[in-house]
């Protein structure tokens, strides 16, 4: 088995956690937005001031859509790769 489709079918598998995670919340649409939300500032905020601590995290369609679908500890967790 290719390890391009390990990690695509993690990634599915992590996009339906989090989408059962939001479903059994009592405000689903108010608690995926805010998630998605903090998730795009936080991955902004570490693009944009990043520089200032040698953290280089790119502005990417990986990125985006990770921050938008797990939220800022997705970008906790890039950042702490950044530093591996």
């Amino acid at each position: 088995m290719d390890t391009e489709w390990i990690f695509r079918g993690i990634c599915v598998a992590v996009t339906f956690i989090m989408l059962i995670y939001y479903l059994k919340r009592e405000k689903k649409i108010i608690s995926a937005i805010v998630g998605a939300l903090t998730g795009e500032a936080a991955l902004f905020i570490v693009n944009k001031y990043g520089n200032m601590i040698d953290i280089d995290i790119p502005l990417n369609l990986f990125n985006f859509l990770g921050s938008a679908v797990l939220g800022a500890p997705f970008v906790v967790f890039l950042v702490i790769m950044n530093f591996l």
